[in-house]
């Protein structure tokens, strides 16, 4: 029969190679098998949700040169996040969020010029974030790296960078959050939550372009600055659980969220907190 008609395949029309390997269904067991390094048009390499595919990120991935997207999500993969995947010099999407992945995460990863968002969520990963990522070409990629055990500060090199999202959230980050806005940056969605950051909010200049901001649970400082209220697209604003003294500055979208976003703070006050005395 011809590999072209199955479920998980799709083949280029005009050469009848195989460009596409989508594994979502059904239960795979065992490691990743080699064999998927002989496949070298293939642009597409998916196994999802299977939970019984164990084992470290299978080597032979590193002979597809043409892989564009590489997506190992939701499985039980154990091992390191491989060196070789930065060769991988055509990827522009990769996820290999929700597996049992530790050790560190490789610098090299910055030489993907052509990627657009990584997923490293909800494994065990430790270390810090490479200094690295700040080399990533134009705005970088969306980067998610929540739900690990990373460490250490945020690079100093980010703050040259102008991600649409980065969610850094519950990790174990120490120092200076604020490397990641700045007043001229295009970024949307920035969760930092659930980390050890210290630094002062009241001399942070966010952007306008700014959807999401959500600091829960740090050790942040200061007041909040009244450059908030022109944020106009605020959908989402949390600071919950930190050290936050003050007036909360009245306008914009700030009173649009409930004392949840506010509470849990050293002194901070006014609406939709209790007024101030």
């Amino acid at each position: 029969t011809d590999c072209c008609d199955w479920y998980c395949v799709t083949c280029d029309s005009k050469t009848h190679r195989i460009n596409s390997l989508t594994v979502i269904t059904g239960s795979l067991s065992g490691q990743i098998p080699p064999q998927v390094g002989d496949l070298p048009f293939l642009e597409t390499l998916e196994f999802h949700k299977q939970a019984n595919l164990t084992g470290p990120i299978q080597p032979a991935i590193a002979k597809l040169s043409k892989l564009k997207v590489l997506t190992l999500s939701w499985n039980n993969l154990t091992g390191s996040v491989p060196d070789f995947i930065s060769n991988l010099k055509n990827l522009t999407f990769l996820d290999l969020s929700f597996n049992n992945l530790t050790g560190s995460i490789p610098s090299s990863l910055s030489k993907l010029e052509h990627l657009l968002a990584i997923r490293l969520d909800r494994n065990k990963l430790t270390g810090s974030i490479p200094e690295s990522f700040g080399d990533f070409p134009g705005n970088g990629p969306d980067i998610i790296l929540s739900h690990n055990q990373l460490s250490g500060k945020i690079p100093d090199s980010l703050k040259k960078k102008n991600f649409d999202r980065i969610d850094l959230s519950r990790n174990r980050l120490e120092g200076d959050g604020s490397v990641i806005f700045g007043s001229n940056k295009t970024t949307q969605i920035v969760d930092l939550s659930r980390n050890l950051l210290e630094f002062d909010v009241s001399e942070v200049e966010f952007s306008k372009s700014l959807i999401l901001i959500d600091l829960n649970h740090n050790k942040i400082f200061g007041s909040l600055p009244v450059g908030l209220t022109a944020l106009d697209n605020l959908q989402g604003f949390n600071v919950s659980y930190n050290r936050l003294c003050g007036e909360i500055p009245a306008g914009g979208k700030l009173q649009s969220f409930d004392d949840t976003s506010y509470f849990h703070n050293r002194c901070l006050c006014g609406a939709p907190l209790p007024s101030c005395k």
